[in-house]
């Protein structure tokens, strides 16, 4: 894909314990439009991209985790990569909404290529979201080689 190119919606269908539960934090805390949906499952305008919530009974969040810039980062994980200055409203949203943070909101590889705030929290089933915003987007895939060794 080149820097022209638009990036397509992803499509996401996951599990959750409690239906209404999620809809509270996706719509409520996250600002989710709600589309089409029956009593099993709803599918969500998440930042543009389709997450479909599936009522599974008995779902619960399944997490290991990695190191991740001095972090014991969950997975698995999903998210989105928002502009810097929308991260930050997200931010105050969810400390205003008393957002329990899994990992809270900081800076990763402070001064290096991939630059980034990030944040975890999980929703009401244990699903893990990371909302992240690069400081520079355009280094979004840059590797920065040496962090790694």
């Amino acid at each position: 894909m080149t820097s022209t190119e638009v990036l397509s919606p992803f499509h996401l269908a996951i599990p959750v314990s409690d239906l209404q539960a999620a809809l509270l934090f996706y719509e409520e805390m996250l600002g989710c439009e709600r589309g089409r949906q029956s009593t099993d499952w709803i599918d969500l305008n998440f930042y543009g991209h389709q997450l479909v919530l599936h009522q599974v009974a008995g779902q619960q969040g399944i997490s290991g985790s990695n190191p991740v810039d001095g972090e014991q980062v969950p997975v698995p994980h999903f998210g989105v990569i928002l502009p810097w200055p929308d991260f930050e409203v997200l931010v105050e949203r969810l400390a205003s909404s008393g957002a329990v943070f899994e990992i809270p909101p900081t800076t990763r590889f402070a001064g290096r290529v991939g630059e980034q705030r990030t944040l975890f929290l999980r929703d009401p089933s244990g699903n893990c979201l990371e909302f992240k915003a690069f400081r520079d987007p355009n280094r979004l895939f840059a590797a920065d080689l040496e962090a790694y060794r």
